[in-house]
């Protein structure tokens, strides 16, 4: 049985992880986070009582469930009513305006050139669209994989599908991703 620092220690080492990979499925932020929240909630709530060494998986597939939950009600809600608001800019008066959004890099130290510096946001930005361009189970069997350093068998467990099946996402995932990024001139 987890005690109640291994669970909090257990969540503080996921949470960053958790989000990134939550990003990359829904695309939104906000979404991402309370998506998050509610997979360690139901962690904590339900299965606070086994062992520490259950909770990596236990976890997993509780972020899995609630992110389709979470595409499952955005389906529904799409086809019930269509929300104004998704279709307002960043800004109220509808500029928008780039300093406002720009992030800085974490690394001040780090000096290049802004043709470096463009290029490499160019380059990353053209990964995560391709991430995100995979059909779901791919995207999901390579996320976990290479991005959360999951086992092929905790991948496994984790989308309640067998070896085999992670073993075939991935490889498909890799060949598109190498495939795509390569026609665009992009090789790693």
């Amino acid at each position: 049985m987890a005690t109640e620092q291994e669970l909090s220690d257990f969540l503080k080492s996921v949470e960053r992880r958790a989000f990134k990979r939550s990003v990359y499925h829904v695309r939104d932020e906000e979404a991402a986070l309370d998506i998050v929240q509610d997979s360690m909630m139901k962690l904590a709530q339900h299965y606070g009582d086994k062992p520490a060494n259950e909770l990596p998986m236990l976890f997993q597939r509780i972020l899995s469930n609630c992110t389709l939950d979470w595409f499952r009600r955005q389906k529904t809600r799409r086809a019930l009513f269509s929300n104004l608001s998704d279709f307002d800019s960043v800004d109220d008066d509808g500029d928008f305006d780039l300093l406002e959004n720009f992030v800085s890099p974490t690394d001040s130290r780090e000096t290049e050139s802004a043709e470096d510096t463009t290029r490499r946001a160019q380059v990353f930005h053209e990964i995560e669209e391709q991430i995100a361009a995979l059909p779901g189970r791919q995207r999901e069997a390579f996320l976990m994989r290479y991005w959360e350093e999951m086992d092929v068998a905790e991948t496994a467990a984790a989308m309640g599908c067998s070896e085999g099946s992670v073993k075939t996402h991935c490889s498909r995932a890799v060949h598109a991703l190498s495939k795509a990024l390569k026609a665009k001139g992009i090789s790693l």
